[in-house]
């Protein structure tokens, strides 16, 4: 992202790759083995197992905030995602390259 360091953009590249709906189907699996734990009366395994769930349901929340709002590269990224020409920006500053991350 434009504004962030060097480990901060890598996180949220790596993180955006991974499906909205895999963190739900996580989260499910860990009440689903849970509530099973809880069944075999290893309600001390039924415990620690069930407070995963909100945990990945917050870092799927996470993931979506990353999909959804984080900021473009440069201007001609964000009107390729449906953005409209600055008019605060002069000519000079739209046809400048980004500064690389390194």
């Amino acid at each position: 992202m434009k504004n962030e360091d060097v480990a901060t953009s890598s996180i949220e590249q790596m993180t955006k790759r991974v499906p909205s709906v895999g963190f739900l189907g996580l989260a499910l699996g860990a009440m689903a083995v849970s509530a099973t734990l809880m069944l075999l009366n290893r309600k001390t395994w039924a415990n620690f197992v069930g407070q995963w769930a909100p945990t990945i349901l917050i870092l799927g929340t996470y993931n979506k905030l990353v999909k959804t709002f984080s900021a473009p590269y440069d201007e001609e990224q964000r009107l390729q995602h449906g953005g409209h020409a600055s008019i605060l920006k002069g000519p000079e500053e739209m046809s400048r390259q980004p500064r690389p991350l390194i």
